[in-house]
């Protein structure tokens, strides 16, 4: 701002001219101020007082190209990491996201759905490159104790994902060596607590859930941003060198589980059968207690009926019981009846019939 002699610094002139009045602060000239800015700006470019708007215009562009270098897209299978002058700030979802633009800000989007794989006990060729399906044995992993002091020979393979891509990038320097140790660790435990009878058997399903189970909880104190999916037993087998006399051990044992079978098979044939043949005796008891009690009881009724008739006629009913007495006894009887009253008495019977069967 110019300020003249003999003048303030807002334009009043001394003495308060005006006849006597003194006027107000005079405002600054804005138009003034931004000419008097334009030209010591343009002295740091060449060009002058010409050439300043194309410069200006060009930086508005940059710094409008700059702020949209921010933007970023983050892919379905991807999660977005923003780190802030290298420090990790926060994650985003997929979709399109803005980070201040670089120096300040910048991003990282690992992969978060691809299923990584990490076999323990045995390194396939896979794990070289080739594909071939030759198979190492690294017997310092797979050799594990059981709780019932045998030694067993297991490999196995653990199968994880990416579930917070923050904590996996800055957590853990080793993110392989962490689940590697982990997965080792956890089934180191699991086959100390088990026989070893299951673990060859049908036990492998309950081994390989409580093995993800411990690897997740380690690998979470940790805050390692890992999620185990999957724990995959690929062998179980003694230690090589007494593999022949176990596998006679498992003759065996088969052997007599299929005897063992075979004896409950025969039992389970002979005991159901004597069972049908007591229950049939015992019913035909029971068949043969029930006629003889009722025919008793028949003829007990009987009885009393008959000496019911007597008590009432005795006479009578003596007649009609000797009648009938004699009428089963002479039924098969041949019988010659002679009427006492004829002329001249009896007459001598000769049996022709009955002489000339003897005589035959």
């Amino acid at each position: 701002m110019i300020i003249f002699k003999n003048q303030s610094p807002w334009g009043t002139p001394p003495g308060g001219g005006n006849g006597g009045f003194r006027r107000g602060p005079t405002p600054p000239d804005i138009e003034e101020i931004v000419k008097n800015l334009q030209k010591k700006i343009n002295k740091f470019f060449p060009g002058g007082a010409k050439g300043g708007k194309p410069i200006i215009l060009g930086l508005v562009i940059l710094l409008i190209i700059w702020t949209l270098s921010g933007l970023y897209r983050v892919l379905p299978d991807e999660q977005g990491v923003v780190l802030r002058f290298g420090k990790f700030v926060n994650t985003t979802q997929p979709g399109l996201n803005y980070h201040l633009p670089f120096p300040i800000e910048s991003v990282l989007t690992p992969k978060v759905t691809k299923v990584n794989r990490m076999d323990i006990g045995f390194r396939s060729e896979r794990d070289s490159g080739f594909t071939s399906s030759a198979v190492a044995d690294v017997p310092e992993e797979s050799l594990m104790l059981t709780g019932d002091e045998n030694i067993v020979n297991i490999d196995f393979s653990v199968f994880w994902v990416i579930k917070n891509a923050g904590n996996f990038l800055f957590k853990i320097q080793d993110p392989q060596g962490t689940v590697k140790a982990a997965a080792e660790t956890a089934m180191r435990e699991v086959i100390a607590r088990s026989k070893i009878q299951p673990i060859l058997t049908e036990g492998r399903s309950k081994i390989e859930i409580d093995t993800q189970e411990i690897i997740q909880n380690i690998l979470d104190e940790y805050n390692s941003g890992i999620q185990i999916t999957q724990v995959q037993t690929q062998k179980a087998d003694p230690p090589d060198q007494v593999i022949d006399a176990f596998r006679d051990v498992q003759a065996a044992r088969a052997d007599m589980e299929r005897s063992k079978n075979e004896a409950e098979a025969y039992a389970n044939d002979v005991i159901p059968r004597a069972r049908g043949e007591a229950a049939k005796i015992l019913q035909a008891a029971e068949a043969y207690k029930k006629e003889v009690v009722a025919k008793a009881e028949g003829e007990a009724s009987r009885f009393l009926a008959i000496y019911t008739e007597y008590a009432k006629a005795k006479r009578v009913t003596q007649e009609r019981m000797y009648l009938e007495t004699m009428e089963k006894v002479l039924a098969d009887i041949n019988k010659i009846i002679i009427d006492k009253n004829s002329g001249s008495g009896v007459v001598p019977y000769l049996p022709l019939k009955e002489l000339s069967t003897g005589s035959n």
